[in-house]
């Protein structure tokens, strides 16, 4: 299973680097949080793009919401320290990867590379 963060979705949409590796991993298994999935819905219909149609795209890969549960909540709030640099929205797609014991792919270099997640570029 795979979680996808709202940074690697919005690479594969934008064709960027890495999203032939996203397309890779997208699967009737692939997962992103309700919150990644609010950020790329945000950023699609803020450059005034079709959400529906960009909805239609990723749900036809296979790619599930899953919603945030309180044990997300609660793994994102225990995992925030200062000056991390890992928004809400981060550390509750890291949380959905751990309660699923799923990788956590990613664009967003300041993750890292650490057990579980996945760096597209």
């Amino acid at each position: 299973m795979n979680v996808f963060d709202a940074s690697a979705l919005l690479a594969f949409l934008q064709a960027e680097e890495g999203s032939d590796l996203v397309e890779s991993g997208l699967t009737a298994e692939s997962v992103c949080s309700a919150a990644n999935w609010s950020e790329v819905a945000q950023k699609v219909m803020s450059h005034k793009q079709d959400w529906g149609l960009v909805k239609a795209l990723l749900q036809s890969y296979g790619l599930a919401v899953e919603p945030v549960l309180a044990v997300d909540a609660e793994l994102a709030a225990m995992s925030w320290r200062p000056g991390s640099g890992l928004s809400l929205a981060d550390r509750l797609c890291l949380a959905l990867g751990q309660r699923l014991g799923a990788e956590v792919w990613t664009a967003d270099l300041s993750w890292g590379n650490g057990h579980g997640i996945k760096q597209i570029r």
